[in-house]
């Protein structure tokens, strides 16, 4: 009878997590996922390659399967800069323009958020107002301390 018991008990176990499995896997069979993406850098090819690459990686696992986010820091607030704001600033070019803006626009639609660095806000002397979309709730205190924060919960760590 124990023995049945135990049977059954495994059994049960071995369905569950099964289905527990099965439900968090998406049609690519990626499951669910949480990643960072690090831009540090200001080539605007290179930004641009990057926007590319989360939408393609949205585009495999599916925007309700993903949390993602972009930490930005040093150079790379340039992504979100105006670049008519730039030369009030401490960094040497903007690279939002209307197409680097239409791109972001459309990852936010898809649940993307984009985290902005005090430290570098306040080092390159940039106001949150002259980058594109951003608001004071993306800011980090630290972009390399957020990047630490979320690989600590379980974020995977991309740097295209």
């Amino acid at each position: 009878m124990k023995t049945t018991i135990n049977k059954i008990v495994t059994g049960l176990m071995a369905l569950g997590m099964v289905l527990g499995m099965s439900s968090s896997v998406n049609a690519g069979g990626y499951g669910t996922q949480s990643v960072t993406y690090h831009v540090n850098y200001d080539n605007a090819k290179r930004q641009t390659g990057a926007l590319r690459n989360i939408q393609n990686h949205i585009n495999a696992v599916g925007a309700k399967n993903l949390d993602l986010r972009v930490v930005m820091h040093g150079k790379g607030l340039s992504m979100l800069l105006l670049p008519e704001e730039a030369s009030s600033t401490k960094l040497p070019i903007g690279n939002a323009t209307n197409k680097q803006q239409a791109s972001i626009a459309n990852l936010k639609k898809q649940g993307v958020t984009f985290k902005v660095c005090a430290n570098t806000l306040k080092g390159k002397k940039i106001d949150i107002d002259q980058l594109y979309d951003a608001e004071k709730t993306d800011i980090v205190p630290s972009g390399v301390a957020e990047i630490a924060h979320l690989q600590s919960k379980g974020f995977a760590y991309l740097r295209p």
